[in-house]
């Protein structure tokens, strides 16, 4: 792990100073790859999706480790859409002259060398390379077991591309042991490492949170609500609670708890219940809820702070869309909430209230996610608020340094 650090502080100082076209070149030829070895990541898939049934893994987990053409057709999209965007790298803002004479203003560098440890999805080996390299950043990726083949065969791509590109390949490195000790390891190196980006479960943030020894972006819960206000196009309402809970279910974007106005509960409630029993959800409700539906399981104090990641949601009636910002405040984990309603005001009030990440009106959680924001693709979503918040694309992964120009200035 040692060694992997040296040579990626060594990568990062090439990368820091290497030109947009080839940083550019290295994403397009990387992106190509993907494209010619198809066929070959699609096997090393299959090879972990196998072995994970065999070993039990859970629908959820298989469904975020399984790489199809249309999940592949999306990395290699990110990947063009990361090429377009403008190179962060060297962007001096806020010039201004001080009444000393001399010009101070911020320029916008790499973080240097940045550590990734994510679980089950292959297509964050490729999301974590292309942000990482366009950003000016060194990497060293450490997937989970579950994956090992799938990252193998795209840590090739990416390997060919930097090697085409003409660019240190040791800029992404994918660790290759499965042992539990290097993620330990990579957590301490703060002599090579600037810092860590856990994505997965909850005990792999929690992990990583209390043993790094070096700063850590990350996001812990995506506990999500959809709150459907009195005044909302029950329509519209319809369309997103299904959608923000049954797109899929093994993803943080996803809603776990649906909070309904008294004022439209017994509108709508009913026929909501029915689409989600007709695609297997399992719901859990208050007691007004229940007495709307009563098929609805109860639902404990816990379920409210649960992140299911699974066919179960939460629902809960509320006075109104105040007692609804004070649940999601509460019980949410500031990932991404979203209201419905046709009511400007309160739309703009619930905008500002809810302490969360992302907050949206009139649209489904699903939405919260780099490639969807237009950042080309994510590294992942972060629930802090000190240096980035939300999802995390190429600005995220750099910082500024003041700059001073003079012209043989002086201070007296």
């Amino acid at each position: 792990m040692n060694e992997l650090g040296r040579q990626a502080r060594a990568a990062a100082a090439e990368l820091a100073m290497a030109a947009p076209g080839d940083k550019n070149a290295a994403l397009q030829a990387i992106a190509e790859a993907l494209e010619d070895r198809r066929s070959e990541i699609r096997a090393a898939n299959d090879r972990d999706l196998d072995q994970g049934r065999a070993e039990g893994l859970d629908d959820a987990l298989l469904d975020r480790l399984e790489l199809n053409d249309a999940r592949i057709d999306a990395m290699i999209e990110g990947l063009r859409q990361i090429t377009a965007l403008p190179d962060p790298v060297g962007e001096i803002t806020g010039m201004d002259y001080r009444p000393s004479g001399i010009q101070v203003g911020r320029m916008r560098v790499p973080l240097g060398v940045i550590g990734i440890i994510y679980e089950s999805r292959p297509n964050v080996t490729i999301d974590a390379a292309a942000l990482c390299l366009k950003s000016g950043n060194a990497s060293i990726l450490r997937g989970g077991k579950e994956a090992l083949h799938s990252n193998q065969a795209i840590a090739a791509c990416v390997r060919a591309g930097l090697e085409q590109a003409g660019l240190p390949p040791a800029a992404v490195q994918v660790v290759e042991t499965i042992d539990r000790a290097a993620v330990g390891a990579l957590l301490k190196m703060k002599q090579h490492v600037d810092v860590i980006i856990p994505r997965g479960g909850k005990g792999l943030i929690e992990r990583v949170s209390a043993e790094a020894t070096i700063p850590v972006i990350k996001h812990l819960d995506g506990i999500c609500h959809v709150y459907i206000d009195d005044q909302a196009d029950l329509d519209k309402a319809r369309a997103i609670a299904l959608n923000a809970k049954t797109r899929r279910y093994g993803v943080c974007n996803a809603m776990e708890t649906l909070l309904v106005a008294e004022g439209v509960a017994e509108t709508v409630l009913p026929d909501l219940a029915s689409a989600y029993q007709d695609k297997g959800v399992e719901l859990r409700g208050c007691p007004r809820s229940r007495a709307i539906v009563p098929s609805m399981r109860a639902a404990s104090e816990e379920d409210w702070s649960t992140e299911y990641l699974a066919p179960i949601l939460s629902v809960r009636v509320v006075p109104d869309m105040d007692a609804a910002i004070e649940h999601i405040n509460r019980y949410g984990s500031h990932h991404t909430d979203s209201m419905v309603s046709e009511n400007i005001t309160r739309a703009r009030r619930f905008l500002a209230a809810v302490d969360s990440s992302s907050v949206m009106i009139n649209a489904s959680t699903a939405f919260a996610d780099g490639f969807e924001y237009g950042l080309g693709a994510e590294i992942g979503i972060s629930t802090d608020k000190i240096h980035v918040r939300g999802p995390v694309g190429l600005e995220g992964l750099t910082s500024q340094k003041y700059i001073v120009l003079g012209d043989g200035h002086t201070r007296p």
